[in-house]
């Protein structure tokens, strides 16, 4: 499978134990494709990395550049990377050699939790396959389903696809052209899989009918018929409808956010570029639900390799080894979220609230404080519900709907900012709402940009125009510029963005030579 993993099987000790931790984790009532574990060395590991976890990619010289990150910040004792599991079925997963034997029983419990996420949480459905390798759509799929995912196997198609573009056009012209895709790879639309949209419209057009030049006729009898409906009546009729035309369709339609598809669809592309772009769009959705749970899936899995090693898996001597390690872990650092620390105390907080009735109307219209601390109706629905969270929510819903008022204060969340009267970052609110509202703007679309395709023939000369749509931050110019850069490639014609700098709606426009920022009102 690997041209990097061990040949050889888990060592007997090993395989022991990862049967001994399926078997606990199934009679917890988690639910996960086959696990294939491999051991690796840590030059391995950071191979496989480099390459997101699949050793079979396209040929590419970034995988270099994170592979030699990895090397050094591994060497300086910077970082270390315990474990590596897969979206895949089976799923594959990779374990560091020479860790103590409580790290792998760790991994192990936190990768057998992670695929049980992939199987279950409803993000990851987009990235099921048909027959043919061909993504499923998660909307239209009937009733109950055996995942289908191997995505090993096409990645290591995209790889084999790319490098014999390479082979005929050259490593320099297919790797720039990878690069200007690249930067372009997060201009999709991360829940079109969901939308169950019909084909977009322009598609459908080619199979309408022209206008009918059949003309009205007032009923009479044959001998009538040519005092009736003249003939001269019938030809300008006739003349009429010819001169009609169907009225011309801005393209899109609609704005469309999937700036990626609508290049596919409408740029003027030679072959190769086609299915390097097409290659680029796939793996970006298939990356995509790991952006959207990254904070569910991490406390996910947290939650249960802790629950597992503490109860059933570790012995009185390796309890102290554990708690170091998994500190470590879960640390958080001035300044920085921690997703798996939010995720895991967000999913025992549901746990515990759920368990004692802490939810509900009559919870919420309570304002005594003094019952509130005491409220307990032994319910015991909290194990019921977290499986529940796990399958039906996302970063963003999840924080929305559970982050309380009172898990603000008890974990001690705040927003902070930088301020220039005293030149340095500072403490800005501790207020419940001020937390979450930041939280949740960081969290949606990833800290991306909103970015929609809006016209295809801006001005009648076939520029490309898309629009930003500004949440209260303004673009970065730097990125802004390569991007329109790398849409100028693919688009072969100027290409601008509609947007807002400092409050006033300007036109960033990019012609293959120079940029230029002009007022602007679409």
């Amino acid at each position: 499978m690997s041209k990097f993993a061990l040949k050889t099987a888990l060592p007997r000790y090993l395989r022991a134990e990862q049967e001994r931790i399926e078997s606990i984790a199934r009679g917890y009532g988690l639910d996960f494709f086959p696990v294939i574990f491999e051991i690796l060395s840590y030059d391995q590991m950071n191979e496989i990395a480099a390459y997101s976890g699949f050793p079979s990619r396209y040929p590419h010289w970034r995988w270099g550049m994170e592979y030699e990150q990895l090397s050094k910040s591994y060497e300086y004792g910077l970082s270390k990377i315990y474990e590596m599991v897969i979206n895949n079925n089976p799923s594959y997963a990779y374990l560091l050699e020479g860790n103590s034997l409580t790290d792998q029983k760790l991994v192990m419990a936190h990768v057998f939790a992670h695929v049980d996420f992939f199987k279950n949480n409803f993000c990851f459905r987009s990235t099921d396959l048909d027959q043919r390798g061909g993504i499923v759509d998660p909307v239209r799929r009937p009733g109950k389903y055996d995942p289908d995912r191997r995505w090993i196997d096409k990645m290591a198609n995209h790889g084999s696809r790319i490098s014999r573009h390479i082979e005929r056009h050259g490593l320099n012209k297919i790797e720039a052209f990878v690069d200007q895709c690249l930067s372009l790879e997060n201009l999709i639309d991360p829940w079109a899989p969901f939308s169950g949209k019909p084909p977009p419209r322009d598609e459908e057009s080619e199979n309408e009918e022209e206008p009918s030049l059949d003309v009205y006729r007032l009923r009479a009898k044959p001998y009538m018929d040519e005092f009736i409906n003249p003939e001269e009546v019938l030809e300008a009729q006739r003349k009429k409808r010819q001169e009609q035309k169907r009225p011309e369709r801005r393209v899109p339609e609609q704005p469309e956010r999937d700036v990626l598809k609508f290049l596919l669809d409408h740029a003027p592309l030679e072959r190769w570029e086609s299915d390097v772009l097409e290659v680029l769009r796939e793996e970006a959705y298939y990356f995509t639900p790991q952006r959207q749970t990254k904070i569910m899936n991490e406390g996910w899995a947290s939650y249960w390799h802790s629950k597992m090693l503490t109860e059933k898996v570790l012995d009185a001597s390796e309890i102290i080894d554990y708690a170091e390690n998994n500190a470590g872990v879960m640390a958080t650092a001035p300044g920085r979220l921690n997703p798996y620390k939010l995720g895991v105390e967000l999913y025992r907080d549901i746990e515990t609230r759920w368990n004692k009735g802490q939810f509900g109307r009559e919870w919420e219209e309570c304002q005594d404080l003094d019952a509130k601390r005491s409220w307990d109706m032994r319910l015991g629905l909290g194990r019921e519900k977290i499986f529940q969270v796990r399958a039906l929510y996302n970063d963003v819903t999840f924080i929305d709907e559970f982050l309380t008022p009172e898990f603000v204060i008890e974990h001690k969340i705040y927003t902070f900012g930088f301020s220039g009267r005293n030149d340095r970052y500072e403490i800005e609110s501790r207020e419940f709402k001020q937390v979450k509202e930041k939280l949740l703007f960081q969290l949606t679309n990833f800290g991306d940009p909103y970015i929609r395709v809006v016209d295809a023939n801006y001005a009648n000369r076939g520029e490309l125009l898309l629009e930003h749509q500004h949440g209260g931050v303004d673009l970065r110019a730097d990125y802004a510029r390569e991007t329109l850069i790398a849409l100028v490639r693919v688009w072969k014609r100027p290409v601008g963005i509609a947007t807002r700098l400092e409050n006033k709606p300007v036109l960033l426009r990019y012609d293959g030579k120079e940029h230029s920022m002009t007022p602007f009102k679409l």
